[in-house]
């Protein structure tokens, strides 16, 4: 059991070395908090704190930094809850209004959002295929014998393959193909093109196998796409800024992960999609290469149906409340422009 003063000096230790990123002791404490103790017996209950796990000691230093354990005690119950103040909130909503957003720019932007007012890594990950609709398709000329097939969605995505024209057919057939289909297959979920309309597409493109399987190509290729999710980085440079990060290897390390988006995916749903805040701390992280790392996590949900993934990757010395109330305020507004 720890004493309530243990748990204020290691609160202090905590909030001091997010701040200065430099390990602490005992006379600094003394000097910038008000806790009517001597240093001496700062020092011993620090030495306490490291006996127990809490504290460790950088190689050379002779002040203290918090230990993985540390700081899930700090985030379970030391660190005082945070919320975006009012300016912050008219700052991210004059954000999203500025402009005319489709989807894959509101999850970018999201990102942007996300890794700006927390100083790490952000990922979004989003999970539309219930949702996704298809708009029109398109061709357009690529060559003699050639064209690109566009299939565009309502949220803006846009996905092409090239198509072999058939023999005697004219590049307005085409066309007249393409709007023969959009009227029958606008706003229709791309889920169930596949599964049911698809077939009534056939008897305006029967005369060539090869269109009619570039359609179903593409449908098949979006809805893919979405049902494992698409991911939206943000502040890659401001993460790799912090000390802790000085290493080139460290760095390499990183960069590889933030490359690898499938292992991206993986390490957000490597807990449960249980709604809410979630963090793991240090070794707490299954995954090699980010065990000296925290990531805080949040799914948020459309009309009750899980949608996506916020994520905020960086240092073990993050700020922790700051980023939790950004995420909050995030999932509810996602919640809010998306239904």
């Amino acid at each position: 059991m720890l004493t309530e003063r243990k748990k204020r000096i290691l609160q202090m230790i905590v909030d001091y070395y997010v701040a200065t990123a430099e390990p602490v002791g005992s006379r600094t404490i003394a000097r910038n908090f008000a806790l009517g103790i001597s240093p001496a017996t700062i020092r011993n209950e620090m030495s306490d704190l490291e006996a127990l796990g809490y504290l460790e000691q950088p190689h050379t230093s002779a002040g203290r930094i918090p230990s993985s354990k540390g700081y899930r005690l700090y985030v379970d119950s030391l660190g005082e809850p945070d919320l975006i103040n009012e300016n912050e909130q008219i700052l991210i909503e004059q954000w999203y209004k500025s402009r005319l957003l489709q989807m894959d720019e509101i999850f970018q932007l999201t990102a942007k959002i996300l890794s700006r007012m927390t100083n790490n890594l952000s990922v979004v990950t989003a999970y539309q295929e219930n949702h996704i609709k298809f708009n029109y398709i398109k061709f357009l000329p690529l060559d003699s014998q050639r064209a690109i097939l566009l299939l565009v969605t309502e949220d803006g995505v846009v996905e092409n393959s090239i198509v072999k024209l058939p023999e005697g057919v004219a590049f307005s057939d085409l066309d007249s193909v393409a709007q023969r289909i959009t009227t029958k297959l606008a706003g229709i979920p791309l889920q169930d093109i596949q599964q049911q309309s698809i077939r009534e597409t056939y008897r305006d493109i029967v005369f060539d196998e090869g269109l009619h399987q570039g359609l179903l190509d593409l449908v098949k290729q979006i809805h893919e796409q979405r049902h494992e999710g698409k991911v939206y980085l943000g502040g890659t440079t401001q993460m790799l800024k912090n000390p802790e990060f000085n290493s080139v290897n460290r760095v390499r390390e990183l960069l590889q992960i933030v490359e690898e988006r499938r292992l991206l995916k993986d390490i957000l749903n490597s807990s449960n999609e249980n709604f809410g805040i979630q963090i793991s701390i240090g070794a707490e992280n299954k995954f090699s290469g980010i065990q000296d790392c925290s990531v805080v996590r949040a799914t948020y949900n459309i009309n009750g149906q899980f949608a996506g993934t916020l994520a905020v990757l960086g240092p073990t010395r993050m700020e922790y409340a700051k980023i939790i109330a950004v995420m909050n305020f995030l999932e509810n507004y996602l919640r809010k422009i998306l239904r």
